[in-house]
């Protein structure tokens, strides 16, 4: 699976058309600004500043009988932008200045004022001129600008255009016509994968998906209803081998569970006969002990069944406390060794490291590591060794494993071994048994913290290692 954050294809496309109409119009502004802008101190203006900031300043200008008056906020005005003024009066000649170059005339023809209103950028100014007129007289003024402004005027044949507008307004109709027929094969190439996909979700559902192509823009939600079928496909076929496996272990534990009844029953019905044929003493002692161990084997596979679900839910009394691992190994490996079933068995034992200390709960990991022993010596040959090995790895962690040289399991056995509905083939040579015990086995190390694995090889035993962490 790759390694990247998956993004809904609408949105990445959303995304993408966003963040490329925004680039536009910021790429437009910023050149028109740079095209037709103009920096000034309170920021940056379009390049028309000038011309109205010199159309607007008539009205810091005023008539003083006869004499042409620039008030103050004016100048001051001109000093923030670095402007300078200069007022021509009817006859051509300076009246008022300010801030003038030295290289500026004190008079002007009207011609020559005329072509200051078209003069671009020269000797570092561009000058643009307008004028003020009081009731009596009238006056020009010229402000000059330290910026590079262009005046050009357009000129246009207004014929030809008149005859170009219908062509440009066929060009928008045909712009809009083919923006109209690419959304709508949007819409439906859109509407088409969108099928595809709700297809898919019901073929999932109803468990005839067929693999799609994870090709295009869409890929990545093909592939993951690909991964779901095929998860879903794996789902089904463990459900139906764990319910398969659960009606056969259901049969099995109900035909064990019959087994001691029976004898149970037979051996009460014996004893419960007319007093004047009752059995002797002796008789009745052996009817006792047959009953009494069916009567316990039927209560160890009850309390399997109980442990194993206890431990399914959470609900299994678990008390751990520090316990000195090595000695408890070798106490009940010697246990094993003095049971008169076991007496005439070769079982070893082993130990790599002194003594270590760890969590554990006694009764619980007690009942595992029997399951493990026991299971190895009984779905076993008589011959067979059994050996017994502790040791440790990089102070984190310690590690059992029990072996033997046993008949072993095939793959499809070892597949299944720690199923709790699961009984392998070697259990008829010893029918006694709740078929539970590696199962439970796995679940007391698991609540532990720990794992168990498992190797074996048809003829050769099997080895399981527990592992368990400080």
């Amino acid at each position: 699976m790759k390694n990247k954050k998956k993004r809904n294809p609408f949105l990445r496309i959303l995304s993408f058309v966003s963040a490329l109409l925004l680039m536009t119009v910021i790429a437009a502004i910023g050149m028109f600004y740079y095209i037709f802008g103009i920096p000034e101190p309170e920021g940056v203006s379009l390049a028309s500043w000038p011309n109205r900031f010199t159309e607007n300043f008539s009205v810091w200008m005023e008539d003083d009988h006869g004499e042409i008056k620039i008030e103050e906020i004016g100048l001051k005005r001109l000093d923030e932008y670095g402007l300078w003024l200069q007022v021509i009066d009817e006859s051509g000649r300076e009246v008022f200045s300010h801030n003038k170059p030295i290289s500026r005339q004190t008079s002007y023809r009207a011609s020559e004022l005329i072509a200051l209103s078209f003069h671009a950028y020269e000797q570092g100014n561009t000058v643009f001129v307008s004028s003020y007129k009081s009731s009596e007289k009238t006056w020009s003024y010229l402000i000059g600008f330290p910026y590079a402004v262009g005046k050009h005027m357009l000129y246009y044949n207004g014929e030809n255009v008149g005859r170009l507008f219908p062509l440009f307004r066929m060009g928008l109709l045909l712009i809009f016509c083919f923006s109209f027929l690419f959304m709508a094969g949007y819409v439906f190439w859109l509407s088409r994968h969108l099928s595809r996909i709700a297809k898919g979700i019901e073929a999932i559902s109803m468990r005839s998906f067929t693999f799609l192509d994870q090709k295009g823009v869409f890929g990545e939600i093909y592939g993951a209803l690909n991964l779901m079928d095929a998860q879903l496909c794996h789902s089904d076929k463990v459900k139906q081998d764990t319910e398969r496996l659960r009606r056969e272990w259901i049969a099995n534990i109900t035909h064990d569970l019959k087994t001691p009844l029976s004898p149970i029953k037979g051996y009460a019905e014996l004893l419960m006969q007319d007093p004047d044929q009752s059995p002797d003493q002796s008789s009745v002692q052996e009817y006792g002990r047959i009953i009494l161990k069916n009567a316990n084997y039927t209560e160890k596979m009850i309390n399997d069944l109980k442990l194993t679900y206890q431990l399914d839910c959470g609900a299994a009394p678990y008390h751990p406390k520090r316990v000195r691992l090595v000695r408890f190994l070798k106490e009940r490996v010697i246990d094993i060794v003095n049971d008169p079933a076991f007496r005439n068995r070769k079982i070893l034992f082993e130990s790599e490291i002194q003594e270590c200390e760890i969590q554990l709960d006694m009764d619980l990991f007690r009942r595992a590591l029997d399951n493990l022993i026991i299971n190895a010596l009984t779905h076993n040959p008589p011959e067979t060794e059994v050996k017994i090995r502790i040791g440790a790895e990089a102070e984190t962690r310690v590690w059992i494993c029990i072996s033997d040289n046993g008949a072993g399991m095939d793959e499809e056995e070892l597949s299944e071994l720690f199923n709790r509905y699961y009984r392998g083939t070697s259990t008829k040579e010893k029918p006694e048994g709740s078929g539970l015990g590696l199962a439970i086995a796995k679940q007391i190390i698991t609540l532990h913290g720990g794992e168990i694995n498992v190797k074996s090889r048809p003829g050769e035993g099997t080895s399981f290692t527990v592992v368990l962490f400080y």
